[in-house]
C-alpha cells in the first residue's frame, strides 16, 4: 500500500502522509525509520536542530542496502535553522543535513523560522546573558531565501519551502522571490485552523504541510473545561462514529483537506494504523464543520525564546 501525492508546483509528488522526527530520540529514531520503511512510509520530515538527523540517516542507508527502498522512492525534508541565516552559511548547513542524513541530495529544504540567530559556533540556541532570551542577529529572511535558492540550482535540493510564517511574510517573500516557495510547513489543527494562510498558499500553488496536526499533552491557551486536543468529546465521538481512533479522525481531517500530515510516533503499531486507515473514509460535512468550530486561535508551538525579534511571525498579543 501507497499513500496519495500531492502534486507539487515544481512537477514532483510529495507523499501526503509522512513520519515527523521532532523529539524523537536518537537512541529509538533509528528502529521507528526502519518500522516506517517496512510499513510503506516513504515521506520523512527531518531537521538540523532535532538532533537526530544522523540516527535517521543510518536507517535510511541500511534499508537501501537491503534493497528494500530506493533514493527515488524516498522523500527526505530537511530544514535550515535559525544560526545558518547568513547567506554564506546556508549551503553548509544543507550539507551537514545531506552528510547526516545519508543522502545526495534533499527533496525538499525548509527555512524553518524566519528569525535569525547569533551564528558563529555550535551553539544552536545561543542567548543573551543579561535576559536569557535568544541571542538574535540582524539578517533579513530574504536574503537567506536568495542563498536557498542556489541550493535548487546547484542540485542539493529539488525544492525550497518554509516554515512558521506569517502571511505578510509569504507575501513579502512572494514579491521578491526568483524559486517561490514549494511547500510552507505550519502548525495546523482544530485549534488552530489557520485558514487565511492556508488559502494564501493555496492560490498561490503553495503546498501546506501540518505539525502538531494531533495537538499536544497539555493546552495550549487558558480556558475552563479544555480538553487535549485528543480527548475532546466532538473528536472522541466522531471517532466512534466512524470506528477509528481519535488520531486517524484528525489525519483524515487534514487530508480530506488537502493537507500534507505529518505526524510523530516510534511505535511501529501507531504508525501502523496511521499509514493504513486514513484513506478508507471520507468525514461528512457536518462533521468537518464540527471540527472546524473547534478553532480557538489555540497555538502550542509560541517560540516564546525568540519573542522581540523583527521577524517573529506571531501576533505580538502572544508576547505579553
Amino acid at each position: 500500500m501507497t499513500t496519495p501525492n500531492f502534486l507539487l508546483s515544481n512537477g514532483k509528488n510529495m507523499p501526503m502522509l509522512g513520519l515527523g522526527t521532532w523529539r524523537s530520540p536518537p537512541e529509538v529514531v533509528t528502529q521507528a525509520v526502519k518500522d516506517a520503511i517496512d510499513i510503506g512510509y516513504r515521506h520523512f520530515d527531518c531537521a538540523h536542530v532535532y538532533g537526530n538527523e544522523a540516527q535517521v540517516g543510518a536507517a535510511l542507508r541500511e534499508k537501501m542496502d537491503e534493497r528494500v527502498v530506493t533514493r527515488d522512492e524516498l522523500f527526505i525534508t530537511s530544514k535550515l535553522w535559525n544560526t545558518h541565516h547568513k547567506p554564506e552559511l546556508v549551503r553548509s548547513a544543507c550539507e551537514t543535513s545531506m552528510r547526516n542524513l545519508g543522502v545526495k541530495y534533499l527533496n525538499l529544504y525548509l527555512m524553518h523560522w524566519p528569525m535569525a540567530y547569533k551564528s558563529g559556533n555550535d551553539n544552536l540556541y545561543p542567548t543573551c546573558p543579561d535576559t536569557n532570551k535568544a541571542a538574535f542577529e540582524d539578517i533579513d529572511y530574504v536574503d537567506t531565501w536568495r542563498a536557498m535558492e542556489d541550493l535548487v540550482d546547484e542540485g542539493l535540493c529539488q525544492a525550497i519551502g518554509v516554515s512558521n510564517f506569517n502571511e505578510q511574510q509569504m507575501n513579502r517573500l512572494l514579491s521578491v522571490a526568483k524559486l517561490k516557495p514549494v511547500v510552507l510547513q505550519i502548525e495546523c489543527h482544530p485549534y488552530l485552523s489557520q485558514k487565511p494562510l492556508i488559502t494564501l498558499c493555496y492560490d498561490n500553488a503553495i503546498a501546506v504541510t501540518a505539525y502538531s496536526c494531533l495537538g499536544s499533552g497539555h493546552t495550549p491557551y487558558e480556558k475552563p473545561g479544555a480538553y487535549p486536543l485528543l480527548q475532546h468529546p466532538t473528536i472522541l465521538a466522531i471517532a466512534e462514529k466512524y470506528e477509528r481512533t481519535p488520531a486517524q479522525v484528525l489525519l483524515r481531517y487534514q487530508t480530506q483537506s488537502g493537507i500534507i500530515v505529518i505526524p510523530r510516533s516510534v511505535s511501529k503499531q501507531h504508525m501502523l494504523d496511521n499509514f493504513k486507515r486514513i484513506w478508507d473514509f471520507e468525514l461528512a460535512i457536518d462533521d468537518i464543520q464540527a471540527i472546524h468550530d473547534l478553532d480557538c486561535n489555540g497555538r502550542f508551538m509560541t517560540m516564546k525564546a525568540a519573542y522581540g525579534h523583527p521577524h517573529h511571525p506571531f501576533e505580538p498579543v502572544q508576547a505579553k
